[in-house]
């Protein structure tokens, strides 16, 4: 069976959306924070003694010979399926904004991505199909594809990633409108609890245009949807 969820919130603003923007105060604080971070690379002995205790509480043996370099191994594993932790939006984007005189809709389509459930620590992974409609301003295609990586590679819950990408855009080059569907497999509910092997989780976010025309809307999902 495949499970809709479907995502429509956004906070109004004069432009009918929400434009997702902090004030200065957060900025300075996010980035005072982040140039306080460990580097990541320094936290791999501690992961892995967590692992090593893990695999121990299991009643494993983590000093037999297939599991001895099994907690390094995880922990920079982690570290690599939680690297957007570390990316900062700005510097992905690295000026890829192009003034453009384009006023109909974009749409790049079947993104792959993969991400950690936040509540099993397990993989869910699927596709992202995002559409704009510009109002001046166009971002290089390319660009879009790193915005979903930068999101999905955290600890997440789809409805959140979906939400995340569509306000990322919103914030870069303020179009007329955002739409992002995201159709994901969750191993949380392949491998545990109703171990449904076929099921899909559709979410979608819809901002601005998307959100309040419904032919704009309906345009974007049957290109969005249709395989």
């Amino acid at each position: 069976g495949t499970v809709k969820t479907v995502t429509k919130k956004g906070t109004s603003s004069t432009n009918g959306y929400s434009n997702g923007n902090s004030n200065g105060d957060e900025a300075c604080q996010y980035h005072e924070e982040k140039k306080n971070q460990p580097i990541r690379e320094d936290l791999i002995p501690d992961m892995a003694n967590s692992y090593r205790t893990l695999l121990a509480s299991l009643g494993e043996n983590p000093n037999r010979e297939g599991l001895l370099k099994t907690p390094e191994r995880a922990a920079k594993a982690m570290l690599f399926f939680t690297k957007g932790y570390e990316q900062d939006l700005d510097e992905v984007l690295n000026d890829a904004i192009f003034d453009e005189n384009h006023d109909e809709m974009v749409v790049v389509k079947d993104i792959e991505m993969f991400s950690m459930c936040e509540h099993h620590l397990v993989p869910f992974y699927g596709k992202v199909s995002i559409g704009y409609i510009p109002s001046g301003k166009v971002l290089g295609l390319s660009k879009l594809a790193r915005i979903v990586e930068v999101y999905s590679r955290r600890l997440q819950v789809q409805e959140r990633l979906t939400k995340q990408i569509a306000l990322a855009v919103l914030k870069a080059i303020q179009p007329t409108g955002v739409a992002v569907v995201v159709e994901g497999s969750h191993m949380c509910m392949v491998m545990r609890g109703v171990q449904k092997i076929n099921s899909k989780t559709v979410t979608s976010t819809m901002l601005g245009e998307f959100r309040e025309n419904d032919k704009t809307r309906e345009e974007f999902l049957k290109l969005a949807l249709t395989h």
